[in-house]
C-alpha cells in the first residue's frame, strides 16, 4: 500500500503545482466566478469577442455552425451577430491579418485564443483584461500589471476609460526597497461603469472558457450518468460475488 500511496500523492501534488502555475504570473489572481452553463453570459462573450478580439486574434478550432449548435442559435442570429467579415457559418474563426504584418506592428505573431483559457487559466485572463494602465514608455500608451511590456494594445479602453497605477513603497526580504502596483485609478472614464466592465469581462472570459473546451457541459452531464451506471454496477457486483463466495463462507 505505501507505494501505491507515494505514487497518489506525487501525482496530486504534480497536478496541484501545474494549477498553481498555469496563470504565469506573480500578481494575485482575482477569481473570475464564471458560469459556463450560463448560455447567455457564452453569447454575450461571443459578441464581445468578434467586436474586439477577432480583428487580430484567432481561433482556428472553432466554426461558428458550432457556436449556433451548442447555444441555440439559427444560422441566421449567428450571421447577424457573430459574423462580421465575408464568412460563412461553417466557417473557423479566422482573421485576415498577415503574420508579417503583426510582427511589424506588435513585435509578435499575434496567438490564437482557441485554447487561451486552458493555457492561462481563467482568474489570469479575468485579472490581465482588467489590469492595462497608462503608460507612455510604452507603444501603445498602456501597460499590463499581469503581463509586464506587453505588445497588446487595450482594445477594451473604451468600455473601461484609462486608469494609472496607485504604486506603493516595498521593502524586500534583504531591505532593498521598490515599489509595487497595489491598485488602479481612473482617471478617464468609459462607457461602462467598473461594475459593468467586470461583468463584460466576465462574460467575454467565459466565451474564452466554453472556447478552449466546447464539450465540457456535455461531458460533465453524460459524467453523472456513468458515475450512477458504476454505481449500480458496484452493487450488482458485491451481490455477485456473495453469491459465489455463499458456500465457502
Amino acid at each position: 500500500m505505501k507505494p501505491l500511496f507515494i505514487v497518489i500523492f506525487l501525482l496530486f501534488s504534480g497536478f496541484f503545482s501545474m494549477s498553481i502555475s498555469a496563470g504565469g504570473s506573480d500578481v494575485m489572481l482575482d477569481p473570475a466566478d464564471i458560469q459556463l452553463e450560463d448560455r447567455d453570459a457564452i453569447k454575450r462573450g461571443a459578441k464581445l469577442f468578434v467586436n474586439y478580439c477577432l480583428n487580430c486574434h484567432s481561433a482556428n478550432l472553432m466554426r461558428y455552425s458550432r457556436i449556433a449548435e451548442d447555444l441555440g442559435m439559427s444560422n441566421d442570429e449567428v450571421s447577424s451577430q457573430l459574423i462580421t467579415t465575408g464568412a460563412k457559418v461553417g466557417d473557423t474563426m479566422k482573421v485576415t491579418i498577415v503574420e508579417e504584418d503583426a510582427r511589424r506592428w506588435f513585435g509578435t505573431a499575434i496567438p490564437d485564443l482557441s485554447v487561451i483559457a486552458r493555457a492561462r487559466g481563467v482568474d489570469w485572463l479575468y485579472t490581465y483584461l482588467r489590469s492595462f494602465y497608462r503608460d507612455d514608455s510604452r507603444p501603445w500608451g498602456v501597460n499590463n500589471s499581469v503581463f509586464k511590456d506587453v505588445g497588446m494594445p487595450h482594445v477594451l479602453w473604451e468600455l473601461q476609460g484609462l486608469q494609472v497605477p496607485v504604486m506603493e513603497k516595498y521593502t524586500d526580504e534583504q531591505g532593498n526597497p521598490s515599489e509595487v502596483i497595489s491598485g488602479f485609478e481612473l482617471i478617464e472614464k468609459g462607457t461602462l461603469s467598473t461594475t459593468e466592465y467586470d461583468a463584460a469581462v466576465r462574460d467575454l472570459v467565459t466565451f474564452l472558457a466554453y472556447l478552449g473546451e466546447p464539450g465540457k457541459l456535455q461531458r460533465l452531464a453524460l459524467g453523472k450518468w456513468v458515475l450512477l451506471f458504476l454505481a449500480g454496477l458496484l452493487v450488482l457486483t458485491f451481490l455477485l460475488k456473495k453469491e459465489y463466495w455463499r458456500d465457502i463462507h
